[in-house]
């Protein structure tokens, strides 16, 4: 056996591996009772999309395909913290939310102690001030 039969066994099995965890956790996202367990299934389905991409690039010898592998992580990691902060707030009243609070605060801060309006007497143009 020559070390690229012995490559290409070993590329075999893992795109064989992939697949199947690729099923696995497509069938977490079609199954999971909760929205974390399908965006945490969403997470996984694009860390096995860079593993199917590596091996192909080991496969085939292009490389380029590893620039392609690292863009892909870097949009999945983007995207599992916007699914995060989705989770996060989807259940949460807007007057919970702290940024919504702050915005009202700095557009209308409270006042320390309530003003009163200043009582003027006008005196009358004939008599005294009543």
């Amino acid at each position: 056996m020559t070390t690229q039969d012995f490559l290409y066994a070993c590329t075999l099995i893992a795109l064989g591996v992939l697949v199947i965890a690729f099923l696995v956790i497509a069938a977490r996202i079609i199954i999971g009772p909760t929205l974390p367990d399908r965006v945490l299934g969403l997470d996984m389905l694009v860390a096995t999309g860079i593993g199917f991409i590596a091996v192909v690039a080991v496969k085939t010898g292009y490389f380029l395909f590893l620039d392609i592998a690292i863009a892909l992580g870097l949009v999945g990691f983007l995207a599992t913290v916007a699914f995060a902060r989705f989770v996060l707030k989807r259940d949460r009243p807007p007057e919970a939310d702290p940024d919504v609070i702050d915005t009202v605060h700095r557009a209308h801060p409270p006042r320390s102690t309530p003003v009163k309006p200043k009582q003027t007497v006008r005196a009358r143009a004939g008599g005294s001030p009543s």
